[in-house]
Protein backbone atom coordinates (compact mmCIF):
# COMPACT_ATOMS: atom_id res chain seq x y z
CA UNK A 1 0.00 0.00 0.00
CA UNK A 2 2.71 2.31 -1.04
CA UNK A 3 2.63 5.77 -2.05
CA UNK A 4 5.58 8.13 -3.53
CA UNK A 5 5.85 11.97 -3.62
CA UNK A 6 7.76 13.50 -6.16
CA UNK A 7 8.08 17.28 -4.80
CA UNK A 8 9.47 20.30 -6.09
CA UNK A 9 12.21 20.80 -3.60
CA UNK A 10 13.27 24.18 -4.87
CA UNK A 11 11.35 27.07 -6.54
CA UNK A 12 9.17 24.71 -8.99
CA UNK A 13 10.86 23.66 -12.44
CA UNK A 14 12.91 21.04 -11.36
CA UNK A 15 12.29 18.33 -13.89
CA UNK A 16 9.39 16.66 -11.66
CA UNK A 17 7.36 15.74 -15.11
CA UNK A 18 10.52 13.87 -16.60
CA UNK A 19 11.07 11.88 -13.29
CA UNK A 20 6.72 11.14 -12.12
CA UNK A 21 6.72 10.27 -15.84
CA UNK A 22 9.92 7.60 -14.82
CA UNK A 23 8.38 6.48 -11.89
CA UNK A 24 4.41 6.00 -13.50
CA UNK A 25 5.71 2.64 -15.04
CA UNK A 26 5.30 1.05 -11.80
CA UNK A 27 2.35 2.68 -10.56
CA UNK A 28 -1.54 2.29 -10.31
CA UNK A 29 -2.48 5.77 -9.98
CA UNK A 30 -0.10 9.42 -10.66
CA UNK A 31 -2.56 11.89 -8.77
CA UNK A 32 -1.68 15.44 -8.80
CA UNK A 33 -2.68 17.03 -5.16
CA UNK A 34 -2.34 21.12 -5.26
CA UNK A 35 -1.90 24.15 -7.12
CA UNK A 36 -3.13 24.77 -10.76
CA UNK A 37 -2.53 25.16 -14.44
CA UNK A 38 0.05 27.88 -12.85
CA UNK A 39 2.57 25.23 -12.93
CA UNK A 40 3.60 22.70 -15.68
CA UNK A 41 5.64 19.91 -16.65
CA UNK A 42 7.52 19.40 -19.77
CA UNK A 43 7.23 15.42 -20.41
CA UNK A 44 9.19 14.06 -23.73
CA UNK A 45 8.51 10.33 -24.19
CA UNK A 46 8.26 8.17 -27.49
CA UNK A 47 5.11 9.91 -28.23
CA UNK A 48 6.40 13.23 -28.33
CA UNK A 49 7.30 16.64 -26.65
CA UNK A 50 4.14 17.49 -24.27
CA UNK A 51 3.44 20.50 -22.22
CA UNK A 52 0.82 19.36 -19.10
CA UNK A 53 -0.45 21.99 -16.81
CA UNK A 54 -3.16 19.90 -15.09
CA UNK A 55 -3.47 16.36 -16.02
CA UNK A 56 -0.93 14.47 -14.12
CA UNK A 57 1.90 12.73 -16.14
CA UNK A 58 0.76 9.35 -15.77
CA UNK A 59 -1.43 9.30 -18.54
CA UNK A 60 1.45 8.80 -21.35
CA UNK A 61 1.53 5.23 -19.45
CA UNK A 62 -1.04 2.98 -20.47
CA UNK A 63 -3.42 1.34 -17.49
CA UNK A 64 -2.46 4.30 -14.91
CA UNK A 65 -5.36 5.95 -13.55
CA UNK A 66 -4.53 9.61 -13.58
CA UNK A 67 -6.24 11.45 -10.77
CA UNK A 68 -6.62 15.29 -10.11
CA UNK A 69 -7.16 15.70 -5.92
CA UNK A 70 -9.38 18.29 -3.74
CA UNK A 71 -6.29 20.06 -3.18
CA UNK A 72 -6.21 21.51 -6.45
CA UNK A 73 -7.97 24.51 -8.11
CA UNK A 74 -8.74 23.79 -11.99
CA UNK A 75 -9.54 26.11 -14.80
CA UNK A 76 -12.14 23.83 -16.73
CA UNK A 77 -11.41 25.73 -20.03
CA UNK A 78 -7.72 24.74 -19.68
CA UNK A 79 -8.64 20.84 -18.60
CA UNK A 80 -10.86 20.50 -21.48
CA UNK A 81 -8.17 21.61 -24.08
CA UNK A 82 -5.58 19.11 -22.95
CA UNK A 83 -8.00 16.70 -22.85
CA UNK A 84 -8.74 17.66 -26.60
CA UNK A 85 -5.35 17.66 -26.93
CA UNK A 86 -3.93 14.58 -26.00
CA UNK A 87 -6.99 13.41 -27.27
CA UNK A 88 -5.90 14.10 -30.78
CA UNK A 89 -2.14 12.93 -30.24
CA UNK A 90 -3.61 9.83 -29.74
CA UNK A 91 -3.26 9.18 -26.23
CA UNK A 92 -7.19 8.07 -24.43
CA UNK A 93 -7.79 10.13 -21.47
CA UNK A 94 -12.03 9.13 -21.09
CA UNK A 95 -11.89 6.30 -18.38
CA UNK A 96 -7.98 7.49 -17.32
CA UNK A 97 -8.73 10.58 -15.50
CA UNK A 98 -10.83 11.23 -12.17
CA UNK A 99 -11.43 14.76 -10.96
CA UNK A 100 -12.27 14.76 -7.61
CA UNK A 101 -15.73 16.07 -6.87
CA UNK A 102 -14.46 18.83 -3.93
CA UNK A 103 -11.57 20.63 -6.54
CA UNK A 104 -12.13 23.96 -6.46
CA UNK A 105 -12.90 25.53 -9.54
CA UNK A 106 -11.03 28.88 -11.27
CA UNK A 107 -13.95 31.07 -12.82
CA UNK A 108 -13.44 33.82 -15.15
CA UNK A 109 -13.69 36.18 -12.42
CA UNK A 110 -11.05 34.50 -10.88
CA UNK A 111 -8.16 35.33 -13.87
CA UNK A 112 -9.95 39.11 -14.25
CA UNK A 113 -9.68 39.93 -10.46
CA UNK A 114 -5.91 37.78 -10.52
CA UNK A 115 -4.66 40.55 -13.44
CA UNK A 116 -6.41 43.48 -12.15
CA UNK A 117 -4.75 42.89 -8.84
CA UNK A 118 -1.47 42.40 -10.40
CA UNK A 119 -1.83 45.17 -12.42
CA UNK A 120 -2.74 47.18 -9.48
CA UNK A 121 0.54 46.73 -7.20
CA UNK A 122 2.54 48.36 -10.06
CA UNK A 123 6.72 47.81 -8.65
CA UNK A 124 5.33 45.84 -5.91
CA UNK A 125 3.96 42.89 -8.32
CA UNK A 126 3.76 39.41 -6.96
CA UNK A 127 5.17 38.23 -10.04
CA UNK A 128 1.53 36.23 -10.94
CA UNK A 129 1.20 33.83 -13.51
CA UNK A 130 -2.50 35.79 -14.32
CA UNK A 131 -3.71 32.51 -14.06
CA UNK A 132 -6.69 32.72 -11.40
CA UNK A 133 -5.04 30.69 -8.83
CA UNK A 134 -4.61 32.99 -5.87
CA UNK A 135 -8.05 34.42 -5.94
CA UNK A 136 -9.81 30.60 -6.60
CA UNK A 137 -7.86 29.78 -3.55
CA UNK A 138 -8.97 32.81 -1.55
CA UNK A 139 -12.39 32.04 -2.25
CA UNK A 140 -11.77 28.36 -1.28
CA UNK A 141 -10.44 29.63 2.14
CA UNK A 142 -13.80 32.54 2.46
CA UNK A 143 -15.81 29.69 1.63
CA UNK A 144 -17.45 30.94 -1.47
CA UNK A 145 -15.71 28.85 -3.91
CA UNK A 146 -17.50 27.06 -6.55
CA UNK A 147 -16.18 23.20 -6.69
CA UNK A 148 -16.60 20.79 -9.59
CA UNK A 149 -19.94 18.51 -7.84
CA UNK A 150 -21.68 22.04 -7.99
CA UNK A 151 -21.83 22.53 -11.53
CA UNK A 152 -23.85 19.22 -11.80
CA UNK A 153 -26.70 20.42 -9.64
CA UNK A 154 -28.68 23.13 -12.13
CA UNK A 155 -31.22 23.84 -9.23
CA UNK A 156 -28.44 25.71 -6.64
CA UNK A 157 -26.09 26.19 -8.99
CA UNK A 158 -27.24 29.62 -10.32
CA UNK A 159 -28.43 31.05 -7.02
CA UNK A 160 -24.74 30.27 -5.49
CA UNK A 161 -22.91 32.09 -8.89
CA UNK A 162 -25.35 34.73 -8.22
CA UNK A 163 -24.58 35.11 -4.36
CA UNK A 164 -20.69 35.22 -5.65
CA UNK A 165 -21.36 37.63 -8.40
CA UNK A 166 -22.60 40.15 -6.04
CA UNK A 167 -20.23 41.31 -3.63
CA UNK A 168 -17.58 39.95 -6.62
CA UNK A 169 -18.71 42.35 -9.29
CA UNK A 170 -18.54 45.30 -6.91
CA UNK A 171 -14.27 44.93 -6.64
CA UNK A 172 -14.27 44.40 -10.17
CA UNK A 173 -16.25 47.77 -10.95
CA UNK A 174 -16.10 49.48 -7.55
CA UNK A 175 -12.29 49.31 -7.01
CA UNK A 176 -10.89 48.31 -10.16
CA UNK A 177 -13.31 50.03 -12.54
CA UNK A 178 -13.56 47.14 -14.53
CA UNK A 179 -16.89 45.66 -16.40
CA UNK A 180 -19.02 43.27 -14.37
CA UNK A 181 -19.39 39.67 -15.05
CA UNK A 182 -22.67 38.44 -16.62
CA UNK A 183 -24.66 35.68 -14.30
CA UNK A 184 -26.17 34.42 -17.50
CA UNK A 185 -22.94 34.21 -19.52
CA UNK A 186 -21.34 32.54 -16.67
CA UNK A 187 -24.23 29.94 -15.93
CA UNK A 188 -24.46 29.03 -19.55
CA UNK A 189 -20.31 28.45 -19.23
CA UNK A 190 -20.74 26.33 -16.38
CA UNK A 191 -23.72 24.23 -17.78
CA UNK A 192 -21.25 23.79 -20.85
CA UNK A 193 -18.72 22.79 -18.78
CA UNK A 194 -20.63 19.89 -16.59
CA UNK A 195 -21.44 18.49 -19.96
CA UNK A 196 -18.17 18.24 -21.05
CA UNK A 197 -16.63 16.66 -17.77
CA UNK A 198 -19.28 14.74 -16.32
CA UNK A 199 -17.42 11.60 -17.48
CA UNK A 200 -14.31 12.75 -15.47
CA UNK A 201 -15.38 14.37 -12.08
CA UNK A 202 -15.87 11.79 -9.38
CA UNK A 203 -14.83 10.91 -5.74
CA UNK A 204 -10.71 10.54 -6.49
CA UNK A 205 -10.22 10.31 -2.53
CA UNK A 206 -12.12 7.40 -2.28
CA UNK A 207 -10.41 5.85 -4.86
CA UNK A 208 -6.93 6.46 -4.74
CA UNK A 209 -7.64 4.89 -0.86
CA UNK A 210 -9.03 2.04 -2.48
CA UNK A 211 -5.88 1.62 -4.60
CA UNK A 212 -3.69 1.82 -1.60
CA UNK A 213 -5.84 -0.26 0.88
CA UNK A 214 -5.43 -3.16 -2.03
CA UNK A 215 -1.45 -2.90 -2.05
CA UNK A 216 -1.56 -0.55 -4.97
CA UNK A 217 1.34 1.53 -6.11
CA UNK A 218 0.39 5.29 -6.18
CA UNK A 219 2.52 8.34 -7.56
CA UNK A 220 1.87 11.63 -5.72
CA UNK A 221 2.59 14.50 -8.17
CA UNK A 222 3.53 17.95 -6.84
CA UNK A 223 3.20 21.20 -8.73
CA UNK A 224 6.14 23.94 -7.42
CA UNK A 225 8.59 23.80 -4.83
CA UNK A 226 8.41 23.96 -1.39
CA UNK A 227 10.06 27.38 -1.47
CA UNK A 228 7.04 28.69 -2.72
CA UNK A 229 4.83 27.33 -0.34
CA UNK A 230 2.60 29.40 1.30
CA UNK A 231 3.82 29.22 4.50
CA UNK A 232 7.47 27.69 4.32
CA UNK A 233 8.31 29.54 0.93
CA UNK A 234 9.80 33.39 0.65
CA UNK A 235 6.49 35.16 1.81
CA UNK A 236 4.58 36.98 0.28
CA UNK A 237 6.41 36.00 -3.50
CA UNK A 238 4.65 32.08 -3.12
CA UNK A 239 1.75 30.25 -4.58
CA UNK A 240 -1.30 29.81 -2.83
CA UNK A 241 -1.33 26.61 -1.48
CA UNK A 242 0.86 23.44 -0.44
CA UNK A 243 3.50 21.94 -2.67
CA UNK A 244 4.73 19.91 0.36
CA UNK A 245 4.58 16.53 1.62
CA UNK A 246 1.93 18.32 4.20
CA UNK A 247 -0.01 19.04 1.38
CA UNK A 248 0.29 15.54 -0.31
CA UNK A 249 -2.18 13.99 2.32
CA UNK A 250 -4.65 16.58 3.13
CA UNK A 251 -4.73 17.13 -1.08
CA UNK A 252 -5.34 13.71 -1.78
CA UNK A 253 -7.34 12.65 1.50
CA UNK A 254 -5.13 9.78 1.84
CA UNK A 255 -3.54 8.90 5.71
CA UNK A 256 0.36 9.88 5.79
CA UNK A 257 1.52 6.32 7.20
CA UNK A 258 0.74 5.73 3.16
CA UNK A 259 3.42 8.04 1.94
CA UNK A 260 6.68 5.83 1.95
CA UNK A 261 8.84 7.55 0.17
CA UNK A 262 9.33 10.84 -0.61
CA UNK A 263 11.37 12.42 -2.99
CA UNK A 264 12.96 15.50 -3.40
CA UNK A 265 13.73 16.77 -7.29
CA UNK A 266 16.49 19.29 -6.92
CA UNK A 267 17.92 21.08 -10.19
CA UNK A 268 21.90 20.58 -10.07
CA UNK A 269 21.32 24.56 -10.45
CA UNK A 270 18.76 26.98 -9.08
CA UNK A 271 16.27 28.70 -10.79
CA UNK A 272 13.45 30.94 -10.18
CA UNK A 273 10.35 32.75 -12.02
CA UNK A 274 8.76 36.21 -11.12
CA UNK A 275 9.89 38.59 -8.07
CA UNK A 276 11.01 37.22 -4.66
CA UNK A 277 14.34 36.75 -3.00
CA UNK A 278 17.16 34.58 -4.88
CA UNK A 279 20.66 34.82 -2.99
CA UNK A 280 22.55 32.95 -5.67
CA UNK A 281 20.89 34.32 -8.64
CA UNK A 282 23.36 35.36 -11.66
CA UNK A 283 23.08 38.48 -13.85
CA UNK A 284 26.34 37.33 -16.01
CA UNK A 285 27.64 35.78 -18.91
CA UNK A 286 27.52 32.64 -16.98
CA UNK A 287 24.09 32.69 -15.96
CA UNK A 288 22.87 33.52 -19.66
CA UNK A 289 24.79 30.67 -20.65
CA UNK A 290 23.01 28.24 -18.72
CA UNK A 291 19.42 30.07 -19.10
CA UNK A 292 20.35 29.22 -22.94
CA UNK A 293 22.04 25.95 -22.81
CA UNK A 294 19.13 24.66 -20.36
CA UNK A 295 16.49 26.51 -22.33
CA UNK A 296 14.81 28.16 -18.94
CA UNK A 297 11.74 29.57 -19.87
CA UNK A 298 8.12 28.73 -18.49
CA UNK A 299 6.46 26.28 -19.47
CA UNK A 300 3.56 28.07 -18.44
CA UNK A 301 4.15 31.58 -19.22
CA UNK A 302 7.23 31.46 -21.27
CA UNK A 303 8.88 33.86 -18.91
CA UNK A 304 13.03 33.22 -18.76
CA UNK A 305 13.46 31.56 -15.48
CA UNK A 306 15.83 33.80 -13.36
CA UNK A 307 19.26 31.43 -12.99
CA UNK A 308 21.31 30.90 -9.70
CA UNK A 309 23.97 28.57 -8.60
CA UNK A 310 23.23 25.40 -6.52
CA UNK A 311 21.94 26.96 -2.87
CA UNK A 312 22.90 24.71 -0.06
CA UNK A 313 20.95 26.32 2.69
CA UNK A 314 17.92 26.56 0.58
CA UNK A 315 18.06 22.51 0.27
CA UNK A 316 19.12 21.67 3.52
CA UNK A 317 15.86 23.95 4.88
CA UNK A 318 13.95 21.91 1.96
CA UNK A 319 15.30 18.58 3.34
CA UNK A 320 13.75 19.40 6.88
CA UNK A 321 10.43 20.14 6.10
CA UNK A 322 9.33 17.92 3.58
CA UNK A 323 11.78 14.53 5.07
CA UNK A 324 12.89 13.63 1.46
CA UNK A 325 13.46 9.44 1.77
CA UNK A 326 15.59 10.35 -1.63
CA UNK A 327 16.59 12.83 -3.65
CA UNK A 328 16.84 13.42 -6.87
CA UNK A 329 19.47 15.47 -9.30
CA UNK A 330 18.37 16.91 -12.94
CA UNK A 331 19.80 18.73 -15.61
CA UNK A 332 23.18 17.51 -14.55
CA UNK A 333 23.70 17.44 -18.34
CA UNK A 334 23.90 21.42 -18.73
CA UNK A 335 26.85 21.46 -16.59
CA UNK A 336 28.91 19.69 -19.13
CA UNK A 337 32.10 21.90 -19.91
CA UNK A 338 32.07 24.41 -17.25
CA UNK A 339 35.84 24.56 -15.74
CA UNK A 340 34.69 25.97 -12.56
CA UNK A 341 30.94 25.48 -10.60
CA UNK A 342 30.16 26.65 -7.27
CA UNK A 343 27.67 26.07 -4.11
CA UNK A 344 26.36 28.34 -1.65
CA UNK A 345 27.14 26.74 1.66
CA UNK A 346 25.91 29.39 4.00
CA UNK A 347 24.69 33.05 3.82
CA UNK A 348 26.31 36.06 5.07
CA UNK A 349 23.59 38.60 6.68
CA UNK A 350 25.27 41.38 7.99
CA UNK A 351 28.61 39.49 9.27
CA UNK A 352 26.82 36.71 11.06
CA UNK A 353 27.08 33.54 8.70
CA UNK A 354 23.45 31.62 8.58
CA UNK A 355 23.10 28.11 7.69
CA UNK A 356 18.91 28.12 7.08
CA UNK A 357 16.53 30.70 5.54
CA UNK A 358 15.65 33.65 7.86
CA UNK A 359 11.93 33.90 8.01
CA UNK A 360 11.79 37.29 6.14
CA UNK A 361 11.92 38.11 2.46
CA UNK A 362 13.56 41.20 3.54
CA UNK A 363 16.30 39.64 5.19
CA UNK A 364 16.79 37.30 2.80
CA UNK A 365 17.02 39.79 0.33
CA UNK A 366 20.04 41.47 2.24
CA UNK A 367 21.72 37.82 2.69
CA UNK A 368 25.16 37.08 0.73
CA UNK A 369 26.25 33.49 -0.49
CA UNK A 370 29.19 31.71 0.71
CA UNK A 371 30.59 29.86 -2.25
CA UNK A 372 32.59 26.92 -2.26
CA UNK A 373 34.58 26.14 -5.34
CA UNK A 374 34.48 22.79 -7.04
CA UNK A 375 36.20 22.02 -10.57
CA UNK A 376 33.64 21.06 -13.52
CA UNK A 377 34.35 18.57 -15.98
CA UNK A 378 34.72 18.40 -19.96
CA UNK A 379 33.21 14.77 -20.62
CA UNK A 380 29.54 15.19 -21.73
CA UNK A 381 27.45 13.46 -19.17
CA UNK A 382 24.45 14.21 -21.47
CA UNK A 383 22.70 10.65 -22.10
CA UNK A 384 23.49 8.39 -19.95
CA UNK A 385 21.90 6.08 -18.30
CA UNK A 386 24.67 4.90 -16.06
CA UNK A 387 26.77 5.73 -12.79
CA UNK A 388 29.75 4.35 -13.72
CA UNK A 389 30.23 6.10 -16.85
CA UNK A 390 30.07 9.90 -14.97
CA UNK A 391 33.18 11.88 -14.89
CA UNK A 392 35.04 11.87 -11.62
CA UNK A 393 34.60 15.45 -11.61
CA UNK A 394 30.98 14.96 -12.33
CA UNK A 395 30.08 12.47 -9.40
CA UNK A 396 32.30 14.62 -6.85
CA UNK A 397 29.91 17.32 -7.57
CA UNK A 398 26.85 15.34 -7.04
CA UNK A 399 28.61 13.99 -3.89
CA UNK A 400 28.51 17.49 -2.49
CA UNK A 401 25.04 18.37 -3.18
CA UNK A 402 24.47 15.03 -1.54
CA UNK A 403 25.89 16.17 1.60
CA UNK A 404 24.35 19.65 1.17
CA UNK A 405 21.19 18.10 0.35
CA UNK A 406 21.57 16.16 4.10
CA UNK A 407 19.87 13.28 2.02
CA UNK A 408 21.14 10.44 -0.42
CA UNK A 409 20.56 10.84 -3.75
CA UNK A 410 19.27 8.07 -5.66
CA UNK A 411 18.03 9.50 -9.01
CA UNK A 412 20.52 11.33 -11.72
CA UNK A 413 18.81 13.07 -14.76
CA UNK A 414 20.98 13.90 -18.11
CA UNK A 415 18.35 14.81 -20.23
CA UNK A 416 14.73 14.73 -21.02
CA UNK A 417 13.99 11.36 -21.89
CA UNK A 418 12.98 8.93 -20.00
CA UNK A 419 15.79 6.54 -21.02
CA UNK A 420 18.65 9.70 -20.12
CA UNK A 421 18.44 8.72 -16.36
CA UNK A 422 21.04 7.10 -13.78
CA UNK A 423 18.69 5.17 -10.94
CA UNK A 424 21.74 2.82 -8.67
CA UNK A 425 18.84 1.43 -6.91
CA UNK A 426 15.98 1.51 -7.18
CA UNK A 427 13.54 3.39 -4.83
CA UNK A 428 10.15 2.54 -5.23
Amino acid sequence: MPAYAVLGAQWGDEGKGKIIDFLARDADIVARFSGGNNAGHTVINDLGDFSLHIIPCGVFREGVMNVIGNGTVVDPDVLIEEINSLSNAGIEVEGRLIISERAHLIMPYHILLDTLAETSRGISAIGTTGRGIGPAYSDKTSRTGIRAADIFDQETLKERLENVLGFTNDVITKVYGAKAVSLDELYEKCLGWADKLRPYVGPAGRHVNEVLDSGGNVVLEGAQGILLDLDHGTYPYVTSSSPTIGGASTGLAIQPQYITTVLGVFKAYNTRVGRGPFPTELFDEVGEKIRTLAQEFGTTTGRPRRVGWFDGVAARYSTRINGYTSAVITRLDVLDGFEKLKVCTGYNLDGEILDEIPGGSAALEKCVPVYETLNGWDKPTAGMSDIAGLPKEAREYVDRLEELINCQVDIISTGPHRDQTIMPESVI
